[in-house]
């Protein structure tokens, strides 16, 4: 069992970063893995189909992404651009809303001041802490509205390019729901709803939690011994009939099948802190890395994910180190794209 940061590293060539989406999700390339005999198949993400059976459960993450970049001038006329951590989409039915977020300025601009949006929408500035700003906004109608109008899709740092109208829509799953996330449950891009219906009509049950994804997906692990990071915090909601039925499949003995890390790390949270499913609302703040014995899923749709993120740290946990990087080298090879609008990889 390896601790050390430096053994979650690869090297991936530049040009294997998707900027972009495929033309058709369910055309993404799908690289099929047996965790028990290492063997490795490729195939395209629709035939998934064909690797589930009838009576396994699907877990979907129904989150959904909120154009969380908005653009705006300090009171001093420089150029601002703000990313949101926190959307609660209750609160964003008022004319006033606070949060936490990122700012890029050439200079922050000052406790106290204003940062203008639009002549229907400002936000002030009330201070900073460890890197956040703390801002109040101040809108004409609802602020979900506003910023509905007036927010960018917020791509990952590693997609060089500015959103386009389209990502609303590629950067989405076809079955979110919930909006709060300011970053998208990528493994579930892949996905069409002719897939979903094709499982169901074959018996397959399908699940849905929620757990918005934050920005903290992205931060990267700074420590040398992985097991000293601090894993960001993301809200949850599990209804009573998920929790039931989840429940229930366990007592049967039915295989889990969790549809990305944010599935995969819910569930996990759950068995762990309660030994069940349990419904409601919170924080899952569970960090899972290698020596990790995992609960409830059985089974992982997954992207390919950066070098010495928690992310790969998580996979490595199902799988075994040696067998996703020797997984990841297999990809590289055939050219596979690689994270938020990449192939998908299934672990089973």
């Amino acid at each position: 069992m390896t601790y050390k940061l430096s053994d979650y590293d690869y090297y991936l060539p530049k040009e294997l970063i998707a900027q972009r989406p495929v033309a058709g999700r369910k055309e993404s390339r799908l690289l099929v893995l047996n965790r028990k005999t290492g063997t490795m198949l490729h195939t395209v993400f629709a035939e998934i189909i064909n690797f589930l059976d009838e009576k396994d459960v699907l877990v979907i993450n129904d989150t959904k992404v909120i154009p969380a970049r908005l653009f705006g001038k300090k009171e001093t006329g420089g150029r601002v651009e703000i990313l949101l951590l926190y959307f609660d989409p209750v609160k964003a039915q008022a004319e006033v809303f606070e949060t936490e977020a990122l700012i890029r300025a050439s200079k922050a601009p000052r406790p106290g001041s204003f940062i203008f949006f639009s002549p229907s929408l400002r936000g002030q500035v009330l201070g900073y802490e460890e890197g956040k700003v703390k801002l109040k906004f101040y809108s004409q109608g609802p602020f979900r509205e506003q910023l509905l109008n007036l927010g960018h899709v917020p791509l990952p740092p590693y997609i060089k390019r500015e959103d386009m109208p389209e990502d609303k829509q590629t950067y989405q799953t076809v079955y979110a729901q919930k909006e709060g996330a300011v970053a998208a449950p990528t493994a579930g891009l892949h996905f069409t709803q002719d897939i979903l219906q094709n499982l169901k009509d074959k018996g397959v049950e399908i699940v849905n939690l929620t757990l918005h994804v934050g920005y903290g997906t992205f931060i990267p692990v700074k420590v040398e011994d992985i097991r000293q990071h601090k894993m960001h915090g993301e809200f949850y909601e599990v209804s009573e009939e998920a929790a039931q039925r989840l429940n229930q499949a366990r007592k049967e003995g039915r295989h889990i099948v969790a549809v990305g890390t944010t599935s995969t790390r819910l569930l996990e949270d759950m068995m762990t802190r309660y030994g069940e499913i349990k419904p409601g609302r919170g924080i899952c703040q569970n960090f899972i890395y290698p020596g990790y014995q995992f609960k409830i899923v059985g089974a992982m749709i997954t992207n390919f994910h950066l070098p010495k993120s928690t992310l790969i740290m998580l996979v490595s946990a199902f799988a075994g180190r040696e067998l996703i990087l020797k997984a990841y080298q297999e990809a590289i090879k055939r050219r596979y794209r690689f994270y938020s609008y990449g192939d998908a990889m299934f672990i089973f």
